[in-house]
């Protein structure tokens, strides 16, 4: 503020100056020094011009800071003029906008580098009057899509019919639907289109994502894979490696002339742990053998009371022995259209789960509950027993992952697999201090 004060007094000064000695001169003329007063007035000429200078010079500078800034220009250089202290506040405004533009360019780099990068197709819509253009659309749409990168949005219909049409019957609104497209008249592809439309600084956007289900499916197979082969190799390594290390010894042993005492009980000794590591081998392999040739199920309509009253008798020995408290707290009768055995080994696998989970728990209680809605059946296994840590929740449905010592780690993969076989699903939860698991059946 003080500087532009400056900058009005130096201005005012001139004009004073030149008032002066306009007044001079015109006394010189009037008492005949002719000579002395033309001079005066050449002085005038002077100061005028070299005013005029001074304010085209400023407003010049200024005309061309600020239209630097109105046209997002910031390639000026203004260093050169620092001298001029009256220029400080211009100048510091011009760069704070010149930082933060480039600060903003740089977020905006990194942001189309990452969505460049996502394996999803993104494109995002701006509203202009009644129509929209392409604000942005990542190298993965259109590399996938076969579509080159247009600004408009009746371009891109002209490339995508199947995907604009839906996106327009729902009048740019919010969707989450699946969508079949053809690429480059190859079959069909289906791929899930998730639609949202926001308001930023009163301008509007349509933001679209498509994800390939198959590109998800083969993902989750490939992850599946992944952590099968860790468990399977993990196992198999278990009992290999100690059998080898055993095999060596033994080898030493028969290779001497005679064998004491001690070396025999070292001989009976070894093929005792042999035996061990092939019989959980043999398991483990048992246990695989279940998972990858789980039969069909064979439906027929039972009662679901009936079905758990069943199990729970099947399992009452180890439930009295454990002083385990089990409630069937199913108030209805429902039929449901089940493989019988294959629930009822679900069943068991999910209770003999609750045993272990309740065994530290001073009052220990097991309550199978269901609910019926729509077409779908909820049955509820809860225990009031220490749970699943976090740390391990998306691991328990695993092949052969087991927090148990004696547990071969397919009970839970082998019931998610039933359920999933006969079209429903099952979950893990933990609630007020009670871990439930539930299983959902549909309806035939």
């Amino acid at each position: 503020m003080f500087k532009e004060l400056k900058t009005y007094k130096l201005i005012f000064l001139r004009l004073i100056a030149i008032v002066v000695v306009i007044e001079i001169s015109i006394y010189f003329f009037k008492i005949g020094l002719a000579f002395t007063g033309v001079f005066g007035l050449f002085f005038v000429f002077l100061l005028i011009r070299e005013m005029y200078f001074y304010v085209r010079n400023f407003i010049l500078l200024y005309d061309k800071t600020i239209a630097s800034i109105l046209q997002n220009d910031f390639t000026s250089d203004f260093s050169k003029q620092n001298f001029n202290k009256s220029y400080d506040h211009l100048f510091h405004l011009y760069d704070n906008l010149k930082n933060k533009r480039n600060e903003q360019v740089s977020k905006d780099i990194i942001y189309r580098s990452i969505l460049n990068n996502i394996e999803t197709g993104i494109i995002i819509l701006q509203k202009q009057e009644n129509d929209w253009d392409i604000f942005l659309m990542n190298d993965y749409f259109s590399s996938h899509f076969s579509v080159p990168k247009v600004s408009k949005w009746k371009y891109l219909k002209n490339q995508l019919p199947a995907l604009c049409e839906i996106i327009e019957e729902d009048n740019f609104q919010e969707i989450k639907t699946a969508v079949e497209i053809r690429i480059n008249e190859q079959n069909m592809q289906t791929f899930v289109l998730q639609a949202s439309r926001t308001e930023i600084l009163e301008k509007d956007y349509f933001i679209v994502l498509l994800d390939s289900i198959q590109n998800v499916v083969e993902k989750k197979e490939k992850d599946a894979w992944v952590n099968l082969m860790k468990v399977i190799s993990h196992e198999l390594l278990n009992s290999i490696t100690p059998i080898r290390s055993i095999c060596q010894n033994l080898q030493d042993l028969v290779e001497q002339d005679t064998l004491s005492a001690e070396d025999l009980e070292d001989v009976k000794n070894s093929v005792e742990t042999m035996l061990r590591r092939s019989d959980h081998l043999q398991k483990f392999v048992e246990g695989y053998r279940k998972l990858a040739m789980l039969p069909s199920p064979k439906k027929e309509k039972i009662e679901l009371h009936d079905l758990i009253d069943l199990t729970i008798e099947i399992m009452n020995p180890l439930f009295k022995e454990n002083q385990i408290e089990v409630v069937n707290a199913i108030p209805f009768k429902r039929y449901i259209n089940v493989d019988a055995q294959q629930i009822e080994q679900v069943l068991i696998n999910l209770l003999t789960n609750c045993i272990y989970a309740v065994k530290d728990a001073s009052e220990k209680k097991i309550s199978i509950s269901a609910e019926a809605k729509e077409n779908r059946t909820f049955i509820k296994i809860t225990d009031n027993g220490t749970g699943i840590e976090s740390e391990i929740e998306n691991k328990i449905f695993l092949p052969f992952f087991t927090t148990r010592t004696e547990g071969a780690g397919i009970g839970l993969t082998l019931s998610k697999n039933i359920i999933e076989a006969h079209g429903g699903y099952i979950t893990y939860k933990r609630e007020n201090e009670k871990t439930t698991f539930e299983i959902c059946l549909l309806e035939d």
